[in-house]
C-alpha cells in the first residue's frame, strides 16, 4: 500500500483509512453518508495527525471522476426487515431485505474509479451473496473472488434480528455464528 491512493467507502471511524495512512499510502480519501461518522473520522485522523480527507456522501458521489489504486468498504450488509432504514445508526448495518441495497451500488460504482492493477477490497456476510458480489464486480471487468473468509459470533446487530433471519430462512434455528468474507476484485 505505500505510494498508493486509497479510497475508504463508508468509512464508520475511520479505522481503515487510518491504517492506510499509517502504512505509507500517498493519499487517502474516506466517504460515509453519516455525518457523525465523517466527525469521528476526521478526529481520530487528526488525533493521530494523519493525512486523511473525509467527506459526507452517499457512497461514491463525492469522488466521482477520481481513480484510485485501492478501494476498501466494509459497508452494510445485514439483511433487515423492513427494508433500508432512512436514517439513524442502523444506516451503518441494515442493507434491505436481501442485504445487498448497497452491496449493489458498491459493485455498480466502484469498478470505474479503480486504475489498472487497482484493487477493491470489501467484507461482508456469507448471507448477503458473496456469488452475487462476484458475478457484479466480473461484469464490470474485474478478476472477483473471495480470499478470506471467518465465522464469528453474531455481535448485537445480528441477534437483534435473529429470529427474522430464522423466520426467512436465511439462518439455521438456534445459529449463533455468522460467516464474513473479504472479497477481492483486480482491475487487470
Amino acid at each position: 500500500m505505500p505510494g498508493a491512493d486509497v479510497l475508504d467507502v463508508g468509512t464508520g471511524t475511520g479505522a481503515l483509512a487510518l491504517v492506510a495512512a499509517e502504512s505509507g499510502a500517498v493519499s487517502v480519501t474516506a466517504t460515509d453518508l453519516s455525518r457523525r461518522a465523517v466527525l469521528a473520522a476526521r478526529f481520530n485522523a487528526r488525533l493521530r495527525g494523519l493525512p486523511v480527507r473525509v467527506h459526507r456522501c452517499d457512497l461514491l458521489s463525492s469522488v466521482a471522476g477520481r481513480s484510485f489504486d485501492l478501494i476498501l468498504s466494509n459497508p452494510p450488509y445485514v439483511a433487515s426487515p423492513g427494508g433500508v432504514p432512512a436514517k439513524g445508526a442502523d444506516l451503518a448495518w441494515w442493507a434491505g431485505a436481501d442485504g445487498r441495497a448497497v452491496l449493489d451500488r458498491l459493485c455498480a460504482q466502484a469498478p470505474p474509479l479503480l486504475r489498472r492493477g487497482g484493487v477493491l477490497l470489501l467484507v461482508q456476510s456469507a448471507l448477503s451473496g458473496v456469488g452475487a458480489t462476484v458475478d457484479a464486480l466480473t461484469a464490470q471487468g474485474l478478476r472477483a473472488e473471495p480470499v478470506a473468509r471467518e465465522t464469528v459470533p453474531y455481535g448485537p446487530v445480528m441477534r437483534r434480528h435473529a429470529a427474522w433471519l430464522e423466520a426467512r430462512g436465511l439462518v439455521a434455528p438456534g445459529e449463533t455464528k455468522e460467516e464474513l468474507v473479504v472479497i477481492r476484485a483486480l482491475r487487470s
